[in-house]
């Protein structure tokens, strides 16, 4: 620091600040704020220019084909009523069809009457559960300390399905998203059915209608817990549950597994949205409605418009706009044109899609405060209540993420994004002995992960298989891919493999994080706009609000409105079930070659487009205005103090950790189970891929097989992790330490053959795996690989000898117990 006397001291210049000086370090940092500047904002320019480049390409392929099919199907009609008016059969074609059109009007509307009926039924039984399958009630949420509107059910097997419960249970957790439960086990071929015909005990955490008084989500996390922990009380000779959540049930679950490490076996999370400000430009538009629509005030204020509670019809609508060429218009002309092959599959959907539910305000408040538009989940700033953080490093059980590009709802980058910004890079996931695979699915949409029979028999039967043995899998990240069909029995069977993946192959399906800047803006914004809301126009608002005028906005919401308005309770509709048991009796088709069929399915096409184009033009509205407004200097600079992600550890760091500090210094010290599971970790490290084939044959002798079995589920995790551990930092030295684990040299041609036995027949074998095989028997002393290992080594060892071998002994004591003998 200067003194007086140095400020006026020229040979003390320029170590001593001067005016001339302040001057220059102002202009300096003037001109680098406004490169940053001019850096931002050519970040914005791009993002507006990709946006608009993409849109506006898919606009004009996208609608340019259809167009042409348009104008291709417009020119066979015309090409079709000249040949009636030819052959003198126009005017009947005509009366034909519009008899046909009037009879299908009215079996269409009949459908639509008994969809009324059947929701006004459903809403006088307070939305019961829609599986299919009978169930009973375990646990009732409103019994428990927290109280909560959450149910846990047991399914009941259908006839001709025995259970085992020896066998690990399935638990799943639906989305509480507007709808009520049941989405998971909607049909026979779903998540329950797939779990059911393998004999697995399955039960579901459903929710009533209304939530208790004073219901947090903290409440409903406390809840399922409990669950959890009553399906553990309930197999104790079974594992730890699986654990499934879909869309919002999958974060949830989530929140479940980091407040409670050690109480699930591994969670599968089917389409949920982690990472809500992830997304590729011009393709992931729903991420920006916070940016564009409001913030977090708007459920606010709907739930002081319901008294407190927060309807799930607000939710189900806005879903609704996503598509609205398939959910207000082809859902229904669909209807009206098919309606001859019955009625049954509208219903059922509609069944569920019209159980409209309600969440209270801290509820629906947490949701979209912590989760949409702050993104606290991600940066590790979450707190589930007061003084309780949510830190996702702290799940322990396997995690599996089922994602799919087709999904408009929760794209693949929000559903796996969390990954790469949770875990500084693939050691630490390997640090924090967890498993993490995730699979992407091509085209299927949201609702599809949880409803297509396809996606059941296919995904989600490998998913369940897979869980038999992913515990088997060694610490890291995999993508879980389903290759080869095989036709066996009359049921498809597939190859599937595992194979390694770093954090850049996640990075690798979004485009960066400069188009996510701008959402910082907007959560800082949310939470000015919510605080003005809160202090200045909610008293009022909560004054004005009464019970009754509560539950008339909820019963005239449009939603609610147009399915009982068009029930038997509406008298304009009391003959129309007449009518349409009549028709049903003496039906009078048009001939499928009729032209006014092909014009009425013209007409669809071109409005179904036209309704398209509104979309796709909004969508890129939205785009275009969220960037230009939130991608401004001034935005930036508002939002900069919501920008910081979560901080991650360096590679050093990482290496200095305790656990693995710990598992290097324990490198020369084990037994047999420690050197066969190094090995193996070794081998599948270095294939790079695991298929399930090999992956099934190493669970075999980690569960089944001694000295493995008697090491228990947890005894066993950790060497795996620890070896894992070894491996990844110290490969050499973890190769060249194997003797001091196996002195023995009849316990190291054992330990070989188990080893050779995992990946198969050398045929099949790759060249690396047969040169660290072949460095195994080197430095162990064992003459080279020769033969085929096809049978269990361990299987013809018996149980005594099995259970004398030591399991775990320090290297030196090993040396000494043999000396002596």
């Amino acid at each position: 620091m200067a003194n007086v006397f140095d400020l006026f001291d020229p040979t003390r210049q320029p170590a001593v600040p001067y005016p001339e000086g302040d001057a220059l370090d102002i202009l300096h940092r003037s001109m680098q704020a406004a490169e940053a500047e001019l850096d931002a904002v050519a970040a914005t320019a791009g993002a507006l220019s990709t946006a608009a480049s993409r849109h506006s390409r898919r606009f004009f392929d996208s609608h340019g084909d259809r167009a042409r099919t348009a104008l291709e199907n417009s020119g066979a009609l015309m090409e079709a009523l000249r040949r009636a008016q030819t052959e003198g059969g126009l005017a009947g074609a005509w009366m034909d069809y519009l008899r046909d059109a009037g009879e299908r009007a009215i079996l269409a509307t009949d459908a639509l009457r008994k969809r009324g009926d059947i929701f006004l039924e459903h809403e006088a039984a307070g939305c019961p559960p829609v599986l299919v399958y009978d169930y009973e009630i375990i646990m009732d949420g409103k019994d428990q300390p927290f109280p909560s509107n959450y149910m846990l059910l047991r399914i009941l097997p259908p006839e001709g399905v025995t259970i085992n419960d020896a066998r690990r249970p399935y638990i799943v957790i639906d989305p509480r998203a507007g709808h009520g439960p049941g989405i998971g086990g909607f049909k026979l071929d779903s998540q329950v059915g797939v779990a059911l015909r393998e004999g697995h005990p399955v039960y579901f955490v459903a929710f009533r209608r209304e939530p208790e008084p004073g219901q947090f989500l903290s409440y409903v996390t406390r809840t399922e817990a409990a669950f959890v922990r009553e399906v553990t009380r309930r197999h104790p000779l079974s594992s730890k549950p699986v654990v499934i959540g879909n869309c919002q049930g999958g974060w949830a679950t989530l929140l479940l597994a980091a407040t409670n490490p050690d109480l699930t076996g591994p969670i599968v999370i089917n389409g949920a949205p982690i990472a809500p400000w992830a997304g590729r430009v011009g393709e992931n538009v729903m991420r920006y409605n916070a940016g564009v629509l409001g913030g977090t005030w708007i459920p606010m204020f709907l739930s002081d418009l319901g008294g407190g509670l927060f309807d799930g019809a607000h939710l189900v609508q806005n879903f609704e706009l996503l598509n609205p060429a398939r959910t207000l218009f082809r859902k229904y002309t669909d209807l009206y044109r098919d309606i001859d092959k019955g009625d049954a599959g509208f219903l059922d959907f509609e069944t569920w899609w019209g159980g409209l539910f309600l969440l209270t305000e801290p509820e629906i408040r947490w949701i979209v405060e912590q989760l949409f538009v702050g993104n606290r989940l991600v940066k590790n700033e979450a707190r589930i209540e007061p003084g309780r953080p949510v830190d996702l490093k702290a799940i322990r059980a396997p995690i599996i993420v089922f994602a799919s590009h087709g999904d408009n709802i929760t794209p693949p980058q929000q559903a796996l994004n969390w990954i790469a910004e949770t875990y500084a890079d693939v050691n630490e996931i390997r640090i924090r002995g967890q498993r993490i695979v995730y699979m992407v699915h091509d085209q299927v949409g949201h609702l599809g992960i949880f409803v297509s029979s396809q996606i059941a028999n296919k995904e989600h039967s490998e998913v369940a298989s897979t869980l038999k043995t992913i515990e088997a899998l060694a610490p890291g990240l995999y993508e879980m891919r389903i290759e080869d069909v095989t036709k066996k029995g009359g049921r498809e069977h597939f190859t599937v493999g595992f194979a390694e993946r770093t954090l850049e192959d996640i990075r690798a399906l979004d485009d960066g994080h400069a188009d996510e800047r701008p959402f910082a803006a907007v959560a800082r914004a949310a939470e000015v706009q919510a605080q003005i809301y809160d202090t200045l126009l909610r008293p009022f608002v909560r004054a004005a609000v009464t019970p009754t005028a509560a539950e008339i906005g909820r019963a005239l919401h449009p939603q609610r409105l147009t399915r009982a308005l068009m029930s038997s309770r509406n008298p304009a509709t009391a003959s129309v079930a007449t009518l349409a048991e009549k028709l049903r009796e003496d039906r009078s088709k048009a001939a499928p070659d009729n032209p006014f069929l092909a014009a009425e399915a013209l007409w669809v096409q071109t409005t179904e487009q036209m309704i398209d184009a509104w979309r796709d033009l909004r969508d890129m509205s939205y785009e275009l205005t969220f960037h230009s407004i939130w991608g401004t200097p001034w935005a930036r600079a508002f939002g900069r103090t919501h920008e910081a992600r979560r901080t991650l550890k360096s590679s050093d760091e990482l290496r200095g950790l305790p656990e693995v500090a710990q598992a290097l210094m324990s490198i020369e010290q084990g037994g047999f189970p420690e050197a066969v599971i190094r090995m193996l970790v070794l081998l599948a490290e270095n294939r790079g891929q695991v298929r399930r084939d090999r992956l099934e044959r190493s669970a075999r002798i980690l569960t089944q097989d001694e000295p493995f079995r008697s090491l228990g589920a947890e005894r066993r995790a950790m060497i795996i992790h620890q070896q894992t551990l070894i491996a990844t930092y110290e490969p050499d030295s973890a190769i060249d330490t194997l003797p001091r684990l196996l002195p023995d040299p009849a316990e190291r041609e054992l330990a070989l053959q188990v080893v050779q036995f995992v990946p198969g027949v050398i045929e099949e074998m790759s060249p690396r795996t047969l040169a660290l095989l072949q460095r195994f028997r080197e430095v162990l002393g064992l003459p080279a690989l020769t033969g085929d290992v096809t049978e269990d080594p361990l299987s013809r060892v018996s149980p005594a000898a099995a259970e004398a071998r030591p399991a775990r002994r320090p290297a030196a004591k090993a040396e000494s117990e043999k000396t002596e003998t």
